[in-house]
Parts: C-alpha cells; sequence; structure tokens
C-alpha cells in the first residue's frame, strides 16, 4: 500500500498582543479543523487514528513555536508538527505592540 493525500486545508491565527507564535499557531490549526469533516476513512473502512497529519506552521519567529503543543490540537492521528519562516508580525504604531499571525497548512494522508 501507499500514502495518499484525501485532504489539505489552511488557517489563519492570530495573537494580538502576547506574541505568542505558539498561541497564534493554535488557532491557526483550529481555523482549518473547524471548517472541515473528514469522513474519508470511515469511508475507507479504516480508522481516524491511521490518518497521517502532516502540519506546516508559518510565523516570523518559527524556533519560538512549540511544536509539540500545536501537536496536542488534533483529535487523532499520526500528527507531524514544523514550522518555518512565514506568517506576519504586525507592529502597532499607536501602542507599539505587536500583532503576531500564524498561518497552517494541513495535509491529511492515508495508507490505502
Amino acid at each position: 500500500m501507499a500514502l495518499k493525500r484525501f485532504a489539505t486545508e489552511f488557517g489563519m491565527g492570530v495573537d494580538l498582543r502576547g506574541q505568542d507564535y505558539t498561541k497564534a499557531a493554535i488557532r491557526a490549526v483550529k481555523d482549518a479543523l473547524y471548517r472541515n469533516s473528514l469522513t474519508v476513512a470511515h469511508a475507507l473502512d479504516k480508522d481516524p487514528s491511521e490518518m497521517v497529519v502532516k502540519c506546516v506552521i508559518g510565523v516570523a519567529k518559527p524556533d519560538q513555536v512549540d511544536t509539540a503543543e500545536v501537536a496536542k490540537t488534533f483529535p487523532y492521528g499520526d500528527i507531524t508538527v514544523t514550522a518555518e519562516v512565514g506568517g506576519l508580525d504586525q507592529g502597532k504604531p499607536d501602542t507599539g505592540g505587536t500583532t503576531t499571525i500564524a498561518v497552517a497548512a494541513i495535509q491529511v494522508w492515508l495508507d490505502i
């Protein structure tokens, strides 16, 4: 058998004040997950725990993302989370703070 990709979903998450890259990443994953319901595993007589999930997080400072914490956001599957340069840190001229924006690209694979 071979891994076949069955879904790709994208999400965006924001931390308005704390510049917490992990928090923004988790929100990006939740944004992506809340907009879909995958029934493909059951349709192929597979258990959802057999899904292979690959998640890439894009943020301005990827070394500050706790990928293990982000992986806990997923309800099931063999989860791999990586972080790379992307997203956006947007300065706030009025307050001097920074808004942190993360994007998530999630792919779901099954061995069929």
